[in-house]
């Protein structure tokens, strides 16, 4: 009896504890906190690709191939895929890469670098990941901080903040665990659609070798350890 009263004793405190913290806890403060961060997303995404959209690839078979594969992992993930922005970009770079505001970005260099769509598939489910895990926010928010981003979208930072932003994306690695997390998302990305990660593994490997063949390797410059990625991706696909 005198056991029972005590566990009774002790779940009432842990409640009483439980409601203490949460009672403590600005909600209002936090979801205008998040929707703050949604409209400036919004907004920087507007002004970065208002600099690079003359580049675009907007149709053509790079973009309807890329287009397909998007809408094949959204469509077995239940993302919307008219959320995506997907762009297209005549450059010889093997590079992609995410923008705010779900702005996705592909050269044709990764595109005519990839040996099938398996591996194409990989990419793009990593960036998307990166998107889904809001990662592009969390890099850009640690790295440059809410009030510089706050005045590139209103002008007052100038076109070299833009510059930094846009080079900060494209041209330099999220940290180990982001990449990690984006790529063990991709995986059950892939999985769902029913693409095999194998291939996404074959193309970090590839990447690792530094293939010559590859042309001018950004996304490895932005993917370091690339062989080590390849294994633990195949280890957690069970391939």
């Amino acid at each position: 009896m005198k056991k029972t009263i005590l566990q009774a004793f002790i779940l009432l405190s842990m409640a009483a504890g439980i409601y203490l913290l949460i009672s403590r806890v600005d909600w209002m403060k936090l979801f205008r906190v998040e929707k703050m961060t949604d409209a400036l997303e919004q907004k920087l995404g507007d002004v970065v690709w208002a600099g690079m959209e003359e580049q675009a690839i907007e149709e053509g078979k790079e973009y309807d191939r890329v287009d397909s594969l998007v809408t094949a992992i959204c469509k077995s993930n239940g993302f919307e895929r008219k959320k995506i922005k997907l762009h297209i970009m005549g450059d010889s770079e093997v590079n992609a890469f995410a923008l705010p505001d779900r702005h996705m970005v592909v050269h044709t260099g990764l595109i005519n670098a990839v040996h099938n769509n398996d591996e194409l598939s990989g990419v793009l489910a990593h960036e998307i990941a990166h998107m889904e895990l809001s990662h592009v926010m969390k890099k850009l928010l640690k790295q440059m901080g809410y009030t510089l981003l706050i005045s590139i979208t209103t002008g007052e930072a100038g076109g070299g903040a833009i510059k930094e932003l846009l080079g900060m994306l494209s041209s330099t690695a999220y940290d180990r665990k982001l990449e990690k997390d984006a790529d063990i998302k991709a995986i059950e990305y892939l999985k769902k659609a029913g693409i095999s990660p194998n291939g996404f593994a074959d193309f970090l490997y590839r990447l690792g070798e530094k293939d010559g063949s590859l042309g001018s390797l950004s996304w490895i410059s932005t993917h370091p350890d690339s062989k080590e990625r390849a294994k633990y991706i195949r280890d957690e696909a069970g391939q």
